[in-house]
């Protein structure tokens, strides 16, 4: 019995290390740094993926600036110094203008939410925009997964209280992709940076006012050890939707199992990183004013309306100097005209049963 005993330990140790030798190692870099919330998605799907494919294949995540700086994530996975990275799309608008569409876009668009954005990407044509949007428009080799919900946002941190959209006018403020242009239309200054470099930046003095995320993230960055004036909502990333990246040539090289286990394991991760992340945000925000002594304000409504003018103004533009802007732009607007409608009549209004149980409490 002890020999019997020992040859099957023997065995399941060789086989131990054969598994072993057969597994593979992907490096993966984010564009955001290892203390944010965002990056705790990018682990929570790595380690899925690694469970599911029973070690056969690990995701090593690294943060932003590891291997390549952030905005460089990209570049550098089309370019196979990266085999993937954990990171937003809207960062691309620079280049082409449809990449802000497929993380959601300002108000939705078209009143779209988080799930209605989804909706239009499983079911109503946009992957299939969004497979032809890396292969043809932007000519990068890589393979998008979306995986991330981080919205919706907060308007942004200010050093004092605004009421209008006069009171802004004047003030430098971070913002990024497109609503960076959006509120240089509105008159006023911009600065766009990393997650990673707002605090330093304000603790200098470089800029009077920032949008990151909202909630728990911007807690763990420290914004209100900077800022005590905290503005929501905001109409620039009500839907915004990160991805999981992957080099197309290494996507190729998986099994069509891991392939599937890959885009499993975004959408499980999609879900449930969102459910705890709204809970952990509502914990935030609680703390951030009882704790700290954050003012946590509404955005006045003429900001809000204002930026969704300037935002369809510019749509519009694009849509006319782009074809494949006007495409994407006019497939989301026909699966808002019917979704939307609809959820008007049979969701009530979040407002309506919240104000009898839990009026709210302006500060």
């Amino acid at each position: 019995m002890r020999r019997t005993l020992l040859g099957i330990a023997a065995a399941a140790v060789m086989a131990g290390l054969a598994g072993s030798a057969d597994a593979r190692t992907l490096q993966f870099q984010a564009t955001w740094p290892a203390g944010s919330t965002l990056y705790d998605n990018f682990v929570m799907w790595a380690e899925r993926v690694k469970a599911l494919t029973g070690g056969e294949l690990e995701v090593k995540t690294m943060p932003a600036g590891q291997v390549v700086p952030a905005f460089e994530v990209f570049d550098a996975i089309n370019a196979g110094v990266l085999d993937g990275g954990h990171a937003w799309s809207g960062y691309l608008q620079g280049r082409h203008p449809a990449a802000i569409l497929f993380t959601g876009g300002p108000g939705g668009p078209f009143g779209l939410d988080m799930i209605d954005h989804m909706g239009w990407y499983y079911e109503g044509g946009g992957k299939e925009l969004y497979e032809e949007f890396w292969k043809n428009e932007i000519r990068l080799n890589i393979h998008a997964i979306p995986v991330l919900p981080a919205g919706p946002q907060a308007f942004g941190w200010f050093k004092a209280p605004i009421a209008s959209l006069e009171d802004m006018k004047g003030m430098k403020c971070r913002q990024t992709g497109i609503a960076n242009e959006i509120w240089s239309r509105m008159g006023f200054s911009v600065v766009n940076m990393p997650g990673g470099e707002i605090l330093p930046a304000a603790e200098r003095g470089v800029i009077d006012c920032a949008e990151w995320v909202g909630g728990v993230e911007d807690l763990r960055l420290g914004f209100h050890n900077v800022w005590k004036y905290h503005f929501a909502p905001g109409m620039h990333e009500t839907v915004t939707i990160a991805d999981v990246l992957v080099n197309g040539d290494v996507w190729e090289s998986l099994t069509e199992e891991q392939r599937q286990i890959f885009e499993s394991a975004a959408t499980e991760t999609w879900l449930r990183w969102w459910i705890r992340w709204q809970k952990d945000n509502a914990a935030a925000l609680k703390e951030l004013r009882e704790k700290y002594g954050v003012i946590i304000k509404r955005t006045p409504e003429d900001v809000l309306k204002a930026f969704l003018k300037a935002w369809d103004d510019l749509a519009a533009e694009h849509a006319n100097n782009n074809p494949f802007f006007k495409k994407v732009l006019e497939s989301k607007r026909e699966y808002a005209s019917v979704v939307v409608p609809a959820k008007r009549f049979y969701f009530p209004p979040y407002s309506f049963a919240a104000d009898i149980y839990w009026p709210p409490e302006e500060q």
